[in-house]
């Protein structure tokens, strides 16, 4: 009696639970609706906006006058580049800084800088970007004051010498961060500003025009520290990065008036940084940050250190010093607009893909010196070099440029912010490897035959072929481009004159689109 009195009890409760089973169905339904429902709202309310923006009839003309006004902006900009961060390893070897140090200025700024670029994404979900980029910009202004505060510290209170140069790598890994900061939201908003078929085009003459802009600057400040020598140069250096705060000031002043298209980021194009590197080898643009990760190892084994090769291993003077680096200035600006229509016919990733290859070339020029040179410094030396510069301006301009662009082609506008954020953490570690490294082997390492700046110099040519060889083959185009062969250079190399190339290169076209 017992158990039948059991099984009538279950058998009752039975359609209870069936019931329950389709009410709980019901509710996740209803919940499955309500997401849905204010997903496809938010769409609608986003696309709303834009429809809005767009009939105001001068969308477009907008989008013209901003991406004019980015270019002024980038100008004044280019004018801390050229007078300010060019000068800054000079600075700190005035203020007594060691080879260490030297490497840690460059590593720990692109360090820091890049990975505060996790909180961009952040910022522009709650903040606009014409906000975000002024106030950050307006703040990194003043931070060129506290740059000047350094050399105060050294030259004037007479600091220790580490003291005032650990103040600085301080100072500047803040100046720096804030640029950084801002370089994803600054992608974002330019993406929405550029049609992506003339973005090669755009940016090409946009960065001859600032490359002129920082190349005029460099000079006027090396022919500015060449007239204050010894203990007077701390003037020098006082006159450049105080016309640096000027000129960022104007920069920031300039970007409230570039128009913002609207822009809401979801919490649906959000992922992780660490669901980023879980999944780098698994797709096109994870490959690409891996591959761009290493060269910028490999790059920054050296270039942090050819100031200090020329200013202390060849006792360059200032002067001396600038010719070389604004020979790389030159080269960049001349071939920027050639690879910004290599790229728009060939694609991001053959233009990338050859001008890796090609970066070997600059250390390897740098290496060649020793065999070449000997004795003194001589007139000779500084033409060799500049020539290497000259060659090295041409390569990274395809180089930058290339890696740049691939990122607007391969990703959306709502995750571009963070794509790009992503992309420069992953690079900023290996800069920061890089740079770290050769400090370290710099400060410790000696070779009796030759400068262990050489040495330097000639691993890291290696290491960027063979980065390049083992790495950049697994990144695939993501638009259709025409196919290229090196066939097709050739034919066209044969009937190139000197007169055909300065007409290619559009030395005096400053029109952008």
């Amino acid at each position: 009696m017992g158990e039948e009195s059991k099984e009538n009890t279950k058998n009752q409760t039975s359609p209870e639970k069936i019931v329950n089973m389709h009410i709980d169905k019901i509710k996740y339904d209803l919940d499955f609706l309500r997401e849905w429902t204010r997903t496809r709202r938010k769409e609608a309310e986003t696309r709303i906006q834009e429809i809005k923006e767009e009939m105001k009839g001068d969308f477009e003309s907008k989008r013209k006058a901003s991406r004019k006004i980015s270019i002024i902006e980038g100008s004044f900009n280019a004018v801390t580049d050229g007078a300010g961060s060019r000068y800054i390893s000079p600075f700190a070897l005035a203020l007594g800084a060691s080879n260490a140090q030297i490497g840690l200025l460059t590593a720990i700024p692109n360090l820091v800088g890049n990975f505060s670029q996790i909180a961009s994404s952040w910022a522009m979900e709650k903040f606009s970007r014409k906000k975000i980029m002024f106030w950050t910009t307006f703040i990194q202004a003043f931070f060129w004051l506290f740059v000047i505060l350094a050399g105060v510290f050294f030259f004037i209170f007479k600091f220790d010498s580490s003291v005032s140069v650990n103040f600085l790598i301080l100072v500047y890994t803040v100046l720096i961060t804030l640029g950084l900061f801002c370089a994803p939201i600054w992608a974002s908003w330019m993406k929405d500003l550029i049609d992506l078929d003339k973005s090669g085009k755009y940016f090409g003459t946009r960065n001859k025009i600032i490359g002129f802009i920082a190349l005029v600057s460099m000079l006027a400040g090396g022919f500015v520290l060449d007239r204050f020598t010894g203990s007077k140069v701390f003037i020098g250096f006082f006159i450049l990065f105080g016309v640096c705060f000027f000129a960022r000031l104007i920069s920031s002043a300039l970007l409230r008036k570039k128009y913002e298209p609207h822009l809401k980021i979801e919490k649906e194009h959000y992922f992780s940084f660490w669901q980023f590197v879980k999944k780098m080898a698994g797709n096109n643009f994870g490959r690409f940050a891996i591959s761009t990760t290493l060269l910028q190892l490999a790059i920054n084994l050296a270039t942090p250190f050819f100031s200090v090769y020329m200013l202390q291993g060849l006792g360059f003077s200032y002067t001396y010093y600038t010719i070389v680096i604004v020979s790389s200035i030159i080269g960049n600006l001349l071939f920027m607009p050639l690879w910004g229509k290599f790229a728009d016919k060939y694609g991001n990733v053959a233009t990338m893909k050859i001008t890796a290859y090609l970066t070997c070339l600059v250390p390897f020029g740098w290496f060649a010196s020793y065999f070449f040179f000997h004795g003194p410094t001589t007139v000779g030396l500084v033409v060799y070099l500049s020539g290497i510069e000259f060659l090295s301006g041409i390569i990274f301009a395809g180089f930058n440029l290339s890696t740049s662009n691939f990122i607007y082609d391969a990703v959306t506008r709502e995750k571009m912010g963070l794509c790009t954020a992503y992309d420069n953490i992953t690079s900023g570690i290996g800069i920061f490897i890089g740079a770290t490294l050769g400090g370290f082997f710099a400060s410790n390492f000696t070779f009796g035959f030759m400068s262990v700046f050489l040495a330097l110099f000639f691993v890291s040519g290696v290491l960027r072929v063979v980065f390049s060889a083992l790495f950049m083959r697994n990144v695939n185009e993501v638009r259709m481009t025409d196919d290229f062969r090196f066939v097709d250079i050739s034919e066209k190399f044969k009937d190139l004159t000197p007169q055909r190339l300065w007409e290619r290169l559009e030395v005096t076209n400053f029109k952008a689109e």
